[in-house]
C-alpha cells in the first residue's frame, strides 16, 4: 500500500486519534462519592468565590482548545468542519505527545467572523488556551485579534503564528552560518497570506528588515493592488526600494526566498539568479515552490522545506507544543509578540554552533529538548512581562 492508502486504513481502524482518559478513580462507593455528588460540591464552591481556583481544581490549567471552521484546512482549502476533524485531532495528539499538553479538538461549523468569536468566547471558560487553526484569511486575523481582546487566555492562530516563529528559527541560524547579520540579508516571501503576513511581521522584528513580499499580482508595492487591509499595511514597510514586477524580479539579487504559496513557482534559473549562496525555505506542500535537488543544482546553499523526507524540515510541531506549554505553566493570559520571538530564538538555540551546518539549521521534530526549551523561554518572557498569573 503506498501511504494514503495506509493513512486511510490507521484512521478507519483507529476510529480518531484520542480518547477521554480518567484521572480519577471510580470503583467503589466512596471513590464515586468524592469524584462526584455529594463531594465534588466543595471544589465548585471554592471556584465560585474565587474563580481562578478552577486552575487548582479542574484540568483547565493544562487543556487548549484546538478550534477550526474548516475553510483553510492543511493544502485541501475549504473542505468544510467535518471534514477538517481529523487534523484537529492529529493536532490534538502532538499537543500530548511532544509537551504533555492536553487538547481537544473542536469544530464550529460557521464562516461568519461574529459567530466564531462569540462560540469560542462562550465556551473558553473551559479551557487554559485557545489554538486556532485552519481558519482562511481574511477572517483568521479578526476572529483572532477579537479574541484575544475578549479572553483572559492565550489565543494562538498556529497557521499565522507557529509557521512565523519556526521560519524565524531557522532563518536566525541560516543568517549566523552565512556568516550575514539579518539586515544584511535581502528576504523575498512569496505567499502574502494569514501565514506569509505573519512570517514577514516576525522576521523583521528578529531584524530581517530588508523584505519585499509577493502574491499572485507580483512584488506588493506601496499605493499598488492588494487584496487585503492586512497586505496594505505590509506594503508601507516591506519593499522600501519600490520595486515594482514578478516573483521573478523580485528574486533577482535577493539573498533569501521563503515560501508559503504553491508548488513550482520558482525555477533553476530564478534561484541563479539570486545572490551568491542563496537561502531558500519552499514550504509550499506537498509540493514545494521548487524541490531542493534543483534548487542545489541552481546553487542554493540551504534549502528548507516542509516535508520531512529532506534535511531542515519547517516543521510548526517544533512550536506549538512548547509555546502553550510555557504559557499554561505560568497561567499567560496572553502569547505576545516578544514571546513569539523568544520562541524562535529558543528553538535556533537547540542547535549548537558545532553542529550547524547547512543540512541542519532547525531541530528534527523529535529533538525531545525542543518543547522543554521552548516553554521554559516562554515562561521567562511571559514573567518578564508580568502577564503570568504565577
Amino acid at each position: 500500500m503506498d501511504r494514503r492508502e495506509i493513512a486511510l486504513k490507521a484512521h478507519k481502524e483507529w476510529e480518531g486519534k484520542i480518547e477521554v482518559v480518567s484521572r480519577a478513580k471510580v470503583t467503589n462507593r466512596e471513590e464515586l462519592a468524592v469524584a462526584y455528588t455529594p463531594g465534588v460540591a466543595e471544589p465548585c464552591i471554592e471556584i465560585q468565590k474565587d474563580e481562578s481556583k478552577a486552575y487548582d481544581y479542574t484540568r483547565k490549567g493544562n487543556l487548549v482548545a484546538v478550534i477550526t471552521n474548516g475553510t483553510a484546512v492543511l493544502g485541501l482549502g475549504d473542505i468544510g468542519p467535518s471534514a477538517g476533524m481529523p487534523v484537529m485531532e492529529g493536532k490534538c495528539v502532538l499537543f500530548k505527545e511532544f509537551a504533555g499538553v492536553d487538547a481537544f479538538p473542536i469544530c464550529v461549523d460557521s464562516k461568519d467572523p461574529d459567530e466564531i468569536v462569540n462560540v469560542i468566547y462562550k465556551i473558553s471558560k473551559s479551557f487554559g488556551g485557545i489554538n486556532l487553526e485552519d481558519i482562511g484569511a481574511p477572517t483568521c486575523f479578526e476572529v483572532e485579534r477579537r479574541l484575544k481582546e475578549m479572553c483572559d487566555i492565550p489565543v494562538f492562530h498556529d497557521d499565522q503564528h507557529g509557521t512565523a516563529i519556526v521560519v524565524t528559527a531557522a532563518m536566525l541560524n541560516a543568517a549566523k552560518l552565512k556568516g550575514k547579520k539579518p539586515e544584511e540579508l535581502r528576504v523575498v516571501l512569496n505567499g502574502a497570506g494569514a501565514a506569509g503576513i505573519s512570517i514577514a511581521r516576525l522576521l523583521m522584528s528578529a531584524g530581517f528588515t530588508n523584505m519585499t513580499l509577493c502574491d499572485i499580482f507580483g512584488i506588493l508595492v506601496e499605493g499598488g493592488e492588494a487584496n487585503t487591509d492586512a497586505q496594505r499595511e505590509m506594503a508601507k514597510v516591506t519593499n522600501r526600494e519600490m520595486r515594482t514586477g514578478t516573483l521573478a524580479d523580485a528574486m533577482k539579487g535577493a539573498d533569501v526566498f521563503v515560501g508559503v504559496s504553491r508548488g513550482n513557482l520558482v525555477s533553476e534559473e530564478m534561484v541563479a539568479s539570486m545572490n551568491e549562496k542563496p537561502i531558500i525555505l519552499a514550504m509550499a506542500n506537498p509540493t514545494p515552490e521548487i524541490m531542493p535537488d534543483k534548487a542545489l543544482a541552481a546553487g542554493a546553499y540551504i534549502v528548507g522545506t516542509g516535508r520531512s523526507d529532506f534535511p531542515n524540515q519547517i516543521n510548526n510541531v517544533l512550536v506549538f507544543p512548547g509555546i502553550f506549554k510555557g504559557a499554561l505553566k505560568v497561567r499567560a493570559t496572553d502569547i505576545t509578540e516578544s514571546m513569539k520571538l523568544t520562541a524562535a530564538k529558543a528553538i535556533a538555540s537547540v542547535i549548537t554552533d558545532e553542529e550547524l551546518n547547512p543540512e541542519y539549521i532547525i531541530p528534527d521534530p523529535f529533538d525531545p529538548r525542543v518543547a522543554d526549551v521552548v516553554s521554559e523561554a516562554v515562561a521567562a518572557e511571559a514573567v518578564r512581562l508580568g502577564i503570568n498569573r504565577i
